[in-house]
């Protein structure tokens, strides 16, 4: 059997993993040993449960005040034991976290084969997202497998001689919607509960990225209010990220406003669900990204750039920026123009079929044959 170690630590990571470790815990020649970092920790935990994931250790870094050094070193620390214990066949690690680089430069460290889950997202600006962009590009060099979501991922991971071990499978958070979307589903937040979804058009918005705070963010804020206030037929409803420096420009700018419900952070089933109910989108989020188009439910990216630029020329996502000004006239054409609408709704998502976790468990056991 191969023994496969899934490192994971913050709520976007567990969302995207949980489907994959799934999998790799019905496969009869897979031993699958999941280590959490801690990261995050009741959003993580949300996940975990919903899923119904096995785990083997927890870290349990997250600390007050915590910095991207405290977390890099406490998960180095942390996972040279567990790793000279285990000595698994090969770690995973997600995408672009500080928990994905540590751990995977603390599998490197042990010798251990790393297998790269969502690999090649660039955005070519090692500043932004930070530290996302360093993270992924760092976690790439180390990486001996790479599973590119895209086919433009793996030209990225080429156009920096990244050539063997780099395979297309999709990406597995449309694997997840298996497990969370459902025609009868029922919310558990209490803040849902309180909210009639059908009777205005829903605009489902995140926006919490460290880049966007401040000016930025306040930005977002006045042009979604503008929007609610011209369309009276139009709801939002934000799930504000527990950053203090979020909560106080949403509260400030947005708070009181009718019809913008300001609540507290979603668990993954209700924000599937809530999200696959939307008319459109409006985030900072990668995930969502992602995911909204898997629902046929546009996308505007309140960023200057993305690290997934299918989704732009698929036509599922648009960037419109961070001013005011660009993010309502975007949201506006899309309140107005049905044509634009439909065709943002009805473009293919280019994210795979739902069976990405089913592809990189048959790759593991072909690369654990012929190793």
């Amino acid at each position: 059997m191969i023994k496969v170690m899934s490192v994971f630590g913050t709520r976007p990571e567990a969302i995207k993993m949980c489907p994959l470790v799934k999998r790799l815990e019905q496969d009869p020649e897979v031993k699958s040993i999941v280590c959490l970092t801690g990261q995050h920790r009741e959003m993580l935990w949300q996940v975990i449960d919903i899923f119904g994931i096995r785990v083997r250790y927890n870290l349990d870094i997250m600390q007050p005040g915590q910095t991207l050094t405290t977390i890099t070193t406490s998960i180095l620390e942390k996972m040279e034991q567990i790793l000279k214990k285990e000595r698994p066949d090969i770690v995973l690690v997600h995408g672009d976290t500080t928990t994905s680089f540590a751990a995977a430069l603390a599998a490197f460290y042990q010798q251990i084969p790393v297998g790269h889950v969502e690999a090649g997202l660039r955005t070519f600006d090692r500043y932004s997202p930070f530290p996302e962009e360093m993270n992924r590009c760092l976690t790439g060099r180390i990486a001996g497998l790479h599973f590119a979501p895209t086919e433009n991922n793996k030209k990225n991971l080429e156009n920096e001689n990244i050539t063997t071990g780099v395979y297309v499978t999709g990406n597995t958070v449309i694997d997840a919607f298996a497990t969370t979307v459902r025609d009868d589903y029922e919310y558990k937040d209490e803040d849902l509960k309180k909210i009639d979804l059908t009777q205005k058009r829903l605009i489902l918005m995140t926006a919490h990225r460290r880049e966007n705070l401040g000016e930025p963010l306040e930005q977002i804020c006045r042009a979604v209010k503008r929007i609610v206030v011209d369309f009276p037929d139009v709801a939002v409803i934000y799930p504000v990220h527990m950053n203090p420096a979020v909560r106080e420009t949403a509260e400030r700018i947005l708070g009181g406003t009718d019809r913008i419900h300001l609540i507290k952070p979603l668990d993954v089933e209700d924000m599937h669900n809530l999200m696959a109910r939307s008319y459109f989108v409006m985030t900072d989020s990668g995930g969502l990204q992602e995911e909204a188009p898997a629902c046929g439910v546009p996308v505007l990216v309140l960023r200057t750039e993305t690290e997934r630029p299918e989704a732009a020329e698929a036509g599922t996502v648009k960037v419109v920026g961070v001013e005011e000004d660009s993010i309502y006239d975007h949201a506006r054409r899309l309140l107005t123009d049905h044509t634009a609408y439909e065709q943002m709704a009805k473009a293919v998502n280019p994210y795979g079929d739902g069976h990405a976790g089913e592809r990189i468990a048959g790759i593991l056991r072909e690369w654990w044959k012929e190793s």
